[in-house]
């Protein structure tokens, strides 16, 4: 044992310095000095050399070593010892400063006897000091060749009473504990506590052998209420126990737990032996081999086999109730169970690719072609980069659908999943393997399920994905759908590059405008527009009947559908640009009848149009254009809504007011703006139309975009709005027969709108024979496919407002201006 780790060497007591290095003490011979006495020592002199000490502090009635290089201590030390050997230790205020100077240094200190002291060879002393009592420095005299200052004692304030021997046993109490605690504290010290009477000494003794901070050393020995110096030291001594007694319960927990892994570990080793002995299979080695045979067999790429190897290794080491056992076993399932070089054969064959989507859905002749267009390519190409298509058109035309077809046509496995409400980053890519519960992303997991690694991969509802704190799932795409990065997707969970290459992605949306820019650039947009009514008698004939008569137990042949009752269904029933409804109505029909059949025994029937009312109720959908078209101030707009085309009637009235303009219908603001732009013109050709130069002027003007209840926004709207203000204002009806769209300028010309299609559709299926379209959308109606579209219809295309006005406002001018004017 070093004298720092004995007990009763004076030198366990701490060291203080007053140069930078702290000097070792042990293994050092000491010069025994002769001292007088503690008793003997007088009062304090009136002027005592002072010591600076560094980071210590010297209690009265105990004994601490110090180190001593400054030269001036060095010159002081050798001046005390020729004397009478009494010195004023005092503590730095900062370790910092290498010379302190009168202000640098604590004003209460001890005065203290040097008991021993050996020269080092560097020049440097070792000492003891004994501290006698406690002294406070009035004001210094001198600074060289070290400080000297004037002092007086500072006696403590003893209050005698049972509250001063309950803080004595109390802090022998709490000291004792400590001890018991402490491993560099000996037993032996709690016998020395407990034979010191004096309280005072007692808390000098017992602050010296703690390891507390110089600060709260200094403010023990500058407190002259003993009662109080007690009560501080037992807070601190009470916080250093709290301390303690916590780590002691952490290592106690860590020694179990160690003690706990050791046991364990010799069981399990003996076990082993057992079973070796008894010529038993040790389960987890047979899982490692079939781990092992089933990486030989599933043929892994290089980087990938690499990886699972090292994987097993891992493994084969691990005991079985290891945590990470499990997580290691999951990992490696995950990667024997991809496809990693399975590929299914396409059927090349156009002919028969062309039939088969043919079967499967009616028209989609663009969808088609693209199709066929890929496969000729590949039978020309082996390797060719399968395209990102992207099918957008309202619900119910097919889109989904057409996935299955496209892999029944090319002989491929089918995979859907929907990411419409994903806003989970990690749905896509997976977890990181530190998660717990960690596993792949929906993209690798449907390939598992796949079993191929070419599979149609249909993405539906692409346009529903969100973002939110997690994470934006629509970014995690880009790197999916992008061919010249899915070669090299990384799975978060397997962080190991998947080949998606040859995957034929196939996503569906309502609308565009919500997929992100540069997601929708990756992607080869196909846009599927609504059904004509043709179009929804020969799908009803071809699929829908057939479907449904077989899902409600009906033979093919014991319910017929004539045309007029599909024709019924599609115009009085049904409202939509797919045939969904149509499907449900069809459907409602047919569980009618197998009722019939059920309970009346009827074996056949043939469904007309009063079948049709007596099956599906009075009529639901109306066609009320001439109706609602038949006072001034109202026209028919088209309009395009992510479920397909649908016709808008703009009404406008006026009222006696001051010319303000009111919008209503919930009106986006790029609508309010059109409306805004319509007023302008048509007040700019006021005269023309025979109106009052004084009309805007006494007259509000309310223009209503029913129904109510929608939200409405485009700038398409702008002929229609123009037409039925300068309808109220000349009162002038508009011609029920006519349906307009286009974008109207404050100078009249008409400009370009899209969703031309669906908006004819609906102009169609609403009984109008006249459309208006801007002229630069001349092109976009050739487009449309198959006269049975176009029939009945006459578009008339403007490349000015004016002559909208002229063709579609019927009567004279001004014939009913005065009505009109005061409504």
């Amino acid at each position: 044992m070093s004298p720092g780790d004995n007990p009763f060497n004076p030198f366990n007591f701490g060291i203080g310095m007053d140069d930078p290095e702290a000097l070792s003490l042990a293994g050092t011979d000491f010069v025994i000095l002769s001292r007088d006495p503690v008793e003997n020592i007088g009062a304090s002199p009136a002027v005592l050399p002072i010591l600076p000490l560094k980071d210590t502090v010297v209690f009265p009635d105990t004994m601490s070593p110090l180190a001593v290089g400054q030269p001036r201590s060095v010159s002081l030390i050798d001046d005390i010892l020729r004397g009478d050997k009494q010195v004023g230790l005092v503590a730095s205020k900062r370790p910092d400063i290498e010379v302190p100077g009168p202000d640098d240094v604590n004003m209460v200190g001890v005065l203290a006897t040097i008991q021993k002291m050996i020269k080092a060879p560097d020049g440097t002393l070792r000492i003891i000091a004994q501290g006698i009592r406690r002294i406070q420095i009035e004001r210094f005299t001198a600074e060289e060749p070290y400080l000297t200052a004037v002092v007086h004692d500072l006696p403590d304030i003893v209050v005698p009473g049972t509250e001063l021997e309950a803080l004595q046993r109390n802090l022998i109490s709490v000291y004792t504990k400590i001890i018991q605690l402490v491993p560099y504290l000996p037993d032996e010290l709690e016998l020395a506590a407990a034979n010191i009477d004096d309280p005072s000494a007692l808390g000098y003794f017992i602050a010296s052998t703690m390891r507390l901070k110089t600060e709260d050393k200094q403010e023990l020995l500058e407190e002259i209420d003993l009662s109080k110096r007690l009560r501080k030291l037992t807070t601190l001594m009470s916080r250093e126990l709290e301390v303690l007694e916590l780590g002691s319960k952490i290592q106690d927990q860590v020694q179990s737990e160690m003690d706990k892994t050791q046991r364990e570990y010799v069981l399990r080793q003996q076990m082993k032996a057992i079973q070796d002995e008894l010529g038993e299979v040790d389960e987890t080695q047979a899982e490692v081999n079939e781990l092992r045979d089933r990486i030989v067999e599933a043929n892994l790429p290089e980087e990938v086999l690499k990886q699972a190897t090292r994987e097993l290794d891992r493994l084969s080491k691990l005991p079985a109730a290891a945590a990470e056992y499990g997580v290691i076993r999951t990992y490696l399932d995950w990667i024997v169970s991809l496809p990693w070089s399975v590929y299914t054969t396409d059927d090349l064959d156009v002919a028969n690719a062309r039939t088969v989507l043919d079967e499967d859905h009616y028209d989609l002749e663009d969808v088609k072609d693209r199709i066929l267009e890929f496969l000729a390519v590949q039978k020309l190409k082996a390797e060719v980069t399968s395209p990102i298509l992207c099918f957008a058109g309202p619900p119910g035309v097919g889109k989904t659908s057409l996935g299955k077809s496209i892999a029944r046509a090319m002989g491929r496995k089918f995979i859907r999943i929907s990411v419409g409400g994903v806003r989970d980053e990690s749905e896509i890519r997976g977890h990181r393997r530190t998660y717990v519960g960690a596993m792949p992303g929906t993209i690798i997991r449907a390939i598992r399920d796949a079993g191929s690694s070419n599979p149609v991969f249909m993405i539906d509802e692409i346009d529903k994905m969100g973002s939110d704190w997690r994470g934006d799932p629509s970014s995690a795409m880009l790197e999916v759908l992008d061919p010249e990065q899915h070669s090299t997707f990384r799975d978060h969970y397997l962080d190991l590059p998947f080949d998606l290459s040859r995957v034929l992605f196939v996503c569906t949306a309502n609308v565009l405008d919500t997929i992100p820019g540069p997601l929708r650039d990756r992607m080869e947009i196909i846009s599927i527009a609504g059904y004509t009514e043709q179009d929804k008698m020969h799908i009803a004939r071809q699929y829908l009947v057939p479907r449904q008569l077989e899902r409600n137990g009906l033979k093919p042949n014991q319910m017929i559908f004539t045309d007029t009752a599909l024709t019924a269904v599609i115009e009085n029933y049904t409202r939509e640009a797919g045939v969904r409804g149509l499907e449900r109505q069809i459907g409602t029909i047919a569980r009618k009848f197998a009722r019939m059949v059920a309970e009346e025994g009827r074996r056949k029937m043939t469904v007309d149009e009063k079948a049709v009312v007596k099956f599906l109720g009075r009529q639901k959908v109306f066609r009320e254009t001439k109706r609602r078209t038949s006072d001034p101030g109202v026209s028919t707009g088209l309009a395009w809504t992510p479920a397909g085309g649908d016709i808008l009637f703009i009404e406008a009235r006026a009222m006696p007011g001051n010319g303000q303009l009111v919008l209503t219908g919930q009106l986006g603001d790029v609508m309010k703006e059109s409306a805004q732009a319509a007023l302008t013109y048509v007040r700019s050709i006021a005269d023309r139309l025979c109106a009052d130069p004084e009309f805007f002027k006494k007259h509000d003007i309310h223009v209503h975009v029913p129904a109510g209840a929608v939200p409405k926004d485009g700038p398409s709207a702008g002929v229609a709005m123009t037409v039925a203000l300068a309808s109220m204002v000349s009162g002038r009806p508009v011609d029920p027969s006519v349906a307009m769209t286009g974008e109207v300028t404050l100078t009249g010309q008409v400009l370009p709108v899209g969703g031309i299609k669906e908006k004819v559709l609906a102009a169609r299926a609403a009984g109008i024979t006249k459309v208006f379209l801007p002229d630069r959308n001349e092109a976009d109606v050739d487009e449309i496919r198959g006269e049975d579209t176009l029939k009945g219809l006459t578009f008339t295309y403007a490349e000015h407002v004016d002559q909208v006005l002229e063709k579609t406002l019927s009567g004279r001018k001004g014939t009913q201006r005065g009505k009109t004017g005061t409504s």
